[in-house]
């Protein structure tokens, strides 16, 4: 996150036996797709796996994966190589910032209706002075994984399915900008973005963004089912990617678990962990490594997550 800016199935009887039709038709007869089942459970540990990946990535690379350094680049060839690998039709896309190119990683799922596209996105860059591992490793492996997970389901949506992961975010969502304004007239096909910057704090919140009432709804009935309660998210106002597709007039929705905020007494007592302390103690700091993740937060984070991509595509 930056500081600068900041089934459907339906079931036929016939007599005492159900038989189940495999296929939703429009009232015209045209093929809809085929309804999800319920979003799998992402394994946390293979969410961890991709974190570890990452930090030795910023390890090899001077400490960072910043843009326009080579830890940033070599964090986008591992994720387009497992991705590519899964059966997504993946694009690197460069622009020019800061004095750097920059590039965002653009991956499809085939299928689905593409003038109602549903998107799930993370900034991939940390700062310079560390190998951001909570901001934003978290939420690039988190919907990598969710990713992964579309393929292993061979997921059928009815809506069209894209991930993307952004370049630059840190000098002002550098990268996320210049990915809505090469969409021109595409922008009226993205049905809704999702926005995951930060979603493993080691003294986690579940803030969930109230940008818009339809999926902020998604959201909460997902946490209210386990009984986690949530807050809005506030902190985060203008200062994470969903900005840029927001101010394009998209509908945004998204998750934080907090960032240098302190964590208050009443959310210490919903939530666990220590009042009078910030969410992450080492935001844009160079102990933001694999040891800085809470992996509760991280994992109820990623199936909420899966939740909300099975439910918004069908």
């Amino acid at each position: 996150m930056t500081r600068s800016t900041r089934i459907r199935r339906a079931a036929l009887a016939t007599g005492a036996v159900a038989a189940v039709a495999a296929t939703v038709f429009t009232a015209a007869g045209a093929y809809a797709g085929t309804a999800p089942a319920a979003a799998p459970d992402i394994d946390v540990k293979a969410v961890k796996g991709d974190l570890d990946q990452l930090q030795s990535i910023a390890d090899a690379n001077g400490g960072n994966r910043a843009h326009g350094q080579p830890g940033y680049k070599a964090s986008v060839d591992y994720i387009k190589g497992k991705l590519d690998k899964a059966g997504f039709t993946t694009k690197v896309e460069e622009f020019d910032g800061s004095g750097a190119k920059g590039y965002n990683l653009v991956a499809d799922w085939p299928g689905g209706d593409e003038s109602k596209t549903v998107m799930a996105g993370a900034h991939l860059d940390s700062v310079p002075d560390g190998p951001g591992i909570n901001d934003n490793g978290s939420g690039s492996a988190g919907i990598l994984e969710v990713a992964l997970a579309v393929a292993k389901a061979e997921l059928n949506p009815t809506k069209h399915l894209r991930f993307a992961w952004f370049g630059d975010e840190e000098d002002g969502m550098v990268g996320s900008q210049a990915y809505v304004d090469k969409l021109g007239a595409d922008k009226s096909k993205i049905d809704s973005y999702l926005n995951f910057d930060m979603i493993g704090s080691p003294n986690p919140g579940y803030f969930v963004y109230d940008d818009d009432t339809r999926l902020e709804k998604v959201f909460k009935d997902f946490f209210a089912k386990k009984n986690i309660a949530t807050e809005k998210e506030t902190e985060g106002d203008g200062r994470s990617d969903h900005a840029s597709f927001k101010d394009a007039g998209i509908a945004v929705g998204g998750l934080f678990s907090g960032a240098d905020y302190k964590k208050t007494e009443e959310q210490a007592k919903n939530w666990g962990g220590e009042a009078g302390k910030a969410f992450d103690a080492c935001y844009h700091q160079s102990c933001d490594t694999s040891k800085n993740i809470d992996d509760k937060a991280l994992d109820n984070n990623t199936d909420a997550i899966a939740h909300a991509l099975w439910e918004l595509s069908s």
